[in-house]
């Protein structure tokens, strides 16, 4: 019922519903030039770790060693903060070291993950998740899993974190 379904706390607003549509055509990407080809191939072990004051070892544990997993999205506070404590930083840094991509994302609807910024990020960078930038939680989704589909995970983790078709912004 509403016509904000779509908005995008990081990027212009691309046009405006009422009586009539208003494009904003300067926000508009113009086509590349490339052929449209059609990505078909989809791998759905992906899975979603939404952070929370409080969360327990048990937790994320849990989502970490769903079996045939190969990436997480991990929901973070603000500019991609997560909890500091060893046990916490420990069993990412095992996941990633037995083969599991983690991607972070923030829970805020406007910004962006900048891994280091603050001291409660920095350990993420060093381990090795991979900031998702500005990424929506919707499109890291989708994403991974079109990536993991079509072109497996050593292609997926390198090219994650850098923006494809504008889910993203070039960082």
């Amino acid at each position: 019922m509403h016509f904000d379904a779509f908005a995008s706390g990081n990027y212009p607003v691309l046009a405006k519903a009422g009586v009539k549509i208003d494009y904003n055509v300067a926000a508009i990407a113009p086509p590349s030039g490339n052929p449209l080809t059609l990505l078909s191939h989809f791998n759905s072990s992906v899975a979603i770790l939404k952070l929370f004051p409080g969360i327990g070892k048990q937790s994320v544990e849990t989502v970490l060693g769903i079996k045939g997993i190969q990436a997480v999205i991990i929901e973070t506070f603000g500019s991609g903060n997560a909890p500091s404590a060893s046990w916490f930083v420990n069993c990412l840094k095992a996941a990633i070291d037995s083969g599991l991509l983690i991607l972070n994302v923030s829970q805020c609807p406007g910004g962006m993950v900048e891994q280091g910024r603050y001291e409660t990020s920095k350990a993420l960078a060093e381990i090795g998740v991979i900031s998702g930038n500005d990424i929506t939680l919707e499109a890291a989704v989708t994403k991974l899993m079109i990536l993991l589909g079509e072109f497996g995970v050593d292609y997926t983790r390198a090219n994650i974190g850098i923006n494809l078709a504008g889910e993203m912004a070039n960082r």
